[in-house]
């Protein structure tokens, strides 16, 4: 017989037992549900969840070409890139917890801690701002092992100048981000550059690259730059500026070598200069290539021009002499002389140096012939050499000229040139009457090369030229032991802005080229304002020449072609 507390006993084993049966089926149920979840996730819908993966931790990005070389005529680099790094930081990212790691990457970076600190806080909110540009790797191996939230490491290339200063105003300088800003770089910045390349990164839940997963285009280096300048020579003719600058406490100078057969620019150098690997040295006065953007009157540096189109046009005879007296009337103009030199032959013109002489040789050259031989020799055009801010010079059209116009063209007034520009003019005389363009890139010949006087022509001044450099011309301190030089001085007179002429301030200039029997250089050069007490081209510029001169001689192993003067030189003591 059942009592009530058996019958409730039995109710509630039921009960329990049901329960546990609908757990079992609801366990059942859920792990079945867990595996077909498995299933569809795992196998059905692997490549979507793999895509949207890919998309949230996969990055494109950039890869930085190699910017090309600069090398000298002999293969020796002048500009080099040499791989840095940057860090960068995304604020946002920064967590309250990395503070003192951020004050120990400061000590690394050799930056204020506070002010570290001040600017992070600042740009909390940038997704992007660079803490500090090209530092060395190994600094940069130690920011990355602190494991910073927000910081990373950029991979760049910094420019490098091995030759610092001495070809500076040649090659100009790069900014931080690798562009040209002056000089080669920035003429031939798209040539340098190359073109930047891409890849496809992994990053981490920090934003750092784990993996790389594909190259999606090649970085594509840039080209290297051959010039025909000689390193060598361009050192000589630096250091000869520096001591020029100084001995004579000059404003700035300027020097330019050319190969007199093919118009190759072996040097071209500027006083005063900066180092373009010391940023801090940067200021705009002090990038100027003097000897390629600054003009001036040459003075009577283009006198032996003016002999050359008188013969070559048979207006005057080799044998031909000139009276002069200290003073000559052009109309209501008057011509002087420093003294009074009586009667002068043509070499006597130009060993002299007579303002009146060479008046009376350029008045016979009818107008339009005698603007043709300036602007054929380049006076007034830029060379096209490919050079920022080159300068063009002056030369009025002989149509607007009046009759003094042409007396002051002829000793060197009234004409504006670079000392570039006056230099290749004088590969006309050194290359028996062929002048030359010019280049700063290496070529295989010169493609514009033309004739402009005869030969005999050309080697007649030539010869007159060489008397220049006598004892009894004006550049005597220009003569280089052993070979036989050709020059002619220039002692100008700078202009006064607003119209006229400087008493006291002067730019002493020599051209010149060796050896004299069949020339292989041209050096030219520009003293400007010296004030130490001798300011003629003779005393200030002509030793310049003589010390860059003989070094590039020697230099290059040029056969001496004035023994039998060293000779006689050697028996008169």
């Amino acid at each position: 017989m059942y009592t009530a507390s058996s019958i409730n006993l039995d109710r509630y084993r039921d009960n329990l037992s049901a329960r546990r049966q609908y757990m079992r089926y609801a366990m059942i149920v859920v792990m079945i549900a867990l595996v077909m979840r498995a299933v569809y996730l795992q196998v059905l819908s692997k490549d979507f969840l793999q895509n949207k993966g890919d998309r949230q931790y996969l990055e494109s990005m950039p890869v930085t070409a190699y910017r090309g070389q600069i090398r000298d005529r002999n293969g020796e680099p002048l500009a080099i890139s040499a791989p840095v790094q940057s860090i960068w930081i995304n604020g946002s990212q920064i967590k309250e917890n990395d503070w003192e790691k951020i004050d120990e990457m400061a000590r690394i970076l050799s930056l204020p801690e506070q002010e570290t600190r001040s600017l992070i806080k600042k740009q909390s909110k940038k997704k992007f701002f660079y803490l500090k540009r090209q530092i060395n790797p190994s600094l940069a191996e130690q920011i990355s092992a602190l494991n910073i939230n927000g910081v990373y490491v950029q991979r760049e290339f910094k420019r490098y100048y091995p030759a610092g200063a001495v070809s500076a105003h040649l090659l100009g300088f790069t900014n931080i981000d690798d562009q040209g800003q002056e000089g080669l770089e920035l003429e031939y910045n798209q040539r340098l550059q190359g073109a930047q390349g891409a890849k496809r990164v992994i990053k981490d839940g920090k934003g750092r690259v784990v993996q790389e997963v594909e190259n999606i285009s090649e970085a594509v280096p840039g080209q290297d730059l051959a010039l025909t300048i000689d390193e060598r020579i361009q050192y000589l003719a630096f250091r000869e500026l520096l001591a020029a600058m100084r001995d004579n406490q000059a404003k700035s100078a300027s020097l330019v070598v050319l190969d007199a057969k093919n118009g190759d620019v072996l040097a071209a150098a500027s006083q005063p200069t900066f180092n373009p690997n010391n940023r801090k040295d940067y200021n705009g006065e002090s990038f100027r290539n003097r000897s390629m953007v600054d003009s001036f009157e040459p003075g009577s540096t283009v006198k032996p021009f003016v002999v050359a189109a008188a013969l070559d046009g048979g207006y005057v005879r080799p044998d031909a002499v000139f009276e002069t007296h200290g003073v000559y009337h052009l109309g209501r103009n008057v011509v002087k002389d420093v003294h009074n030199y009586g009667f002068l032959d043509l070499t006597h013109v130009l060993t002299k140096s007579s303002n009146i002489a060479v008046t009376q040789i350029a008045m016979r050259i009818p107008p339009k012939e005698f603007w043709s031989v300036y602007k054929n020799l380049g006076f007034g055009s830029g060379s096209m050499i490919g050079f920022p801010g080159e300068a063009s010079g002056a030369l009025l059209d002989y149509q607007n000229w009046h009759e003094f116009d042409q007396a002051t063209l002829s000793f060197g007034y009234g004409v504006s040139t670079s000392l570039l520009q006056l230099a290749r003019a004088y590969t006309a005389l050194a290359d028996d009457g062929v002048v030359h363009s010019l280049s700063l890139l290496q070529r295989d010949e010169d493609p514009e090369q033309r004739r402009l006087f005869k030969p005999e022509t050309a080697r007649r001044v030539r010869e007159m030229l060489e008397q220049v450099t006598g004892k009894e011309g004006t550049a005597y301190l220009a003569r280089v032991e052993g070979y036989r030089v050709a020059g002619k001085t220039g002692t100008v007179k700078k202009a006064i802005k607003g119209g006229g002429y400087s008493e006291d301030k002067y730019l002493s200039v020599f051209v010149g080229m060796a050896p004299a029997s069949a020339p292989r250089f041209i050096v030219a050069v520009v003293v400007d304002e010296p004030s130490a007490g001798h300011y003629y081209g003779g005393q200030v510029a002509a030793p310049v020449f003589s010390k860059v001169m003989g070094g590039v001689l020697r230099m290059y192993g040029v056969e001496p072609d004035g023994l039998e003067n060293m000779r006689l030189l050697v028996s008169k003591r």
